[in-house]
């Protein structure tokens, strides 16, 4: 099972608004959605924190700018996926999502 930040049954969930390098969709590591580490890192403001763990566990990998980054909350057990125009990140619900069927 992968770590998440859980909080009033709702699941910390990382991605990068702004224009540019996206998070998710430039690294597709899915464990470094939920990172509880990064979220706490994030929340009290302590980008270095976050690079130096990046750089020590993930050395190949590209991150983007973490200035961006930014912690979503979707309630537990809620499909979702990462949708992104141009590096600018979304969560879009499954449950708010119409499907065409062909």
């Amino acid at each position: 099972m992968m770590n998440k930040l859980i909080r009033d049954s709702k699941v910390a969930v990382l991605v990068s608004p702004d224009y540019g390098a996206g998070w998710y969709s430039w690294h597709q590591i899915e464990e470094l959605l939920y990172d509880p580490s990064i979220v706490l890192w994030l929340e009290s403001e302590e980008l270095d924190k976050i690079a130096n763990y990046l750089t020590l566990k993930y050395p190949n990998d590209y991150f983007g700018s973490l200035k961006d980054l930014s912690v979503q909350w979707i309630d537990e057990g809620a499909e979702f996926r990462i949708a992104e125009y141009d590096g600018a990140e979304s969560i879009e619900l499954k449950a708010d999502t119409r499907w065409l069927i062909a």
